[in-house]
C-alpha cells in the first residue's frame, strides 16, 4: 500500500518560460515579478452586489526567468502577492489565449506561492506574450 501512495505523489517537474506553448496546462514555474498593473473590471449592470460578491480584482503582471518572460493574469487574492522584484512559484499554471497572445494563469486547481528571492536575471528580450498566434483549421 505504501508504494501506491508514493507513486501517486510524484515530484513536480519545473519548466522554464521559453518552454510554454499555447493551449497547455499543468505547468510549474519559478518566476520573478517585473511589473504589476491593475486591470479595470467592468461592474455588472444587472443585480445589486451582495457582500459575498466582491468585485473581481485582476492584475496583469510581467513575470519571467532567465529564458524569457510572459504576462501572468493574477486574480483576487493572488493580486496581493504580485510585488515587483518578488519571486513566486506557480503550480499547475495554464496558458490562456487573449487576443491571439499567450497569458499565464493559475485557476482554483493551482497555487501561487511567494518564494525565496531567485538569483537569476530575467531575459526581457524574449517576451512570449508579444508573439501573436493565429488559429488555423486543418482540412482532413
Amino acid at each position: 500500500m505504501a508504494t501506491a501512495a508514493a507513486a501517486e505523489k510524484r515530484k513536480p517537474v519545473f519548466i522554464k518560460v521559453e518552454e510554454l506553448k499555447p493551449g497547455t496546462n499543468g505547468h510549474n514555474l519559478t518566476v520573478k515579478i517585473l511589473d504589476s498593473k491593475p486591470v479595470p473590471v467592468p461592474k455588472p449592470r444587472h443585480a445589486p452586489m451582495s457582500l459575498s460578491q466582491r468585485p473581481a480584482r485582476i492584475n496583469e503582471c510581467l513575470v519571467g526567468d532567465e529564458t524569457g518572460c510572459i504576462v501572468f493574469t493574477a486574480r483576487n487574492e493572488q493580486v496581493e502577492m504580485m510585488n515587483p522584484g518578488a519571486t513566486i512559484i506557480l503550480r499547475n499554471a495554464k496558458i490562456d489565449m487573449f487576443k491571439g497572445s499567450m497569458r499565464l494563469a493559475v485557476d482554483k486547481w493551482g497555487r501561487v506561492e511567494v518564494a525565496e528571492p531567485a538569483n537569476f536575471a530575467v531575459k526581457e528580450t524574449n517576451n512570449l506574450s508579444l508573439v501573436e498566434y493565429e488559429l488555423v483549421t486543418v482540412q482532413a
